[in-house]
């Protein structure tokens, strides 16, 4: 598979990772749009948030908790932060992997376009 988030997940691409365990790995974006902004990913691949079950629940109820823990570490949690999942192309999901955003560390404007 050519896909760029399970090469990170890997190992094969090297990120700067905020936390890792065997389900799921998070790393700083490459091209932040905050002072924080994190991606949460699964090391399975599921491509997006359509392709969810009830076979991968537990993992996206756990990305939400990892979310929260991320925040806590970066400092973040307690003024505020915004996760954000993009969805298919007109919602603007660059890579077929789902993830999670994380950015915070500034007043976040409430634009979405």
């Amino acid at each position: 598979m050519d896909c760029i988030f399970c090469k990170i997940a890997s190992g094969s691409i090297p990120v700067d990772i905020v936390y890792s365990d065997k389900d799921l790995i998070a790393f700083r974006d490459i091209h932040p749009q905050a002072p924080v902004h994190d991606v949460i990913i699964p090391r399975k691949h599921i491509e997006s948030v359509n392709d969810l079950n009830t076979s991968t629940k537990e993992l996206a109820g756990k990305m939400l908790l990892v979310a929260k823990l991320v925040a806590r570490k970066e400092g973040v949690a307690e003024r505020g932060y915004r996760l954000s999942i993009n969805c298919g192309p007109d919602g603007t999901q660059i890579v077929p992997h789902i993830h999670i955003h994380l950015l915070g560390g500034r007043m976040l404007t409430n634009e979405l376009g």
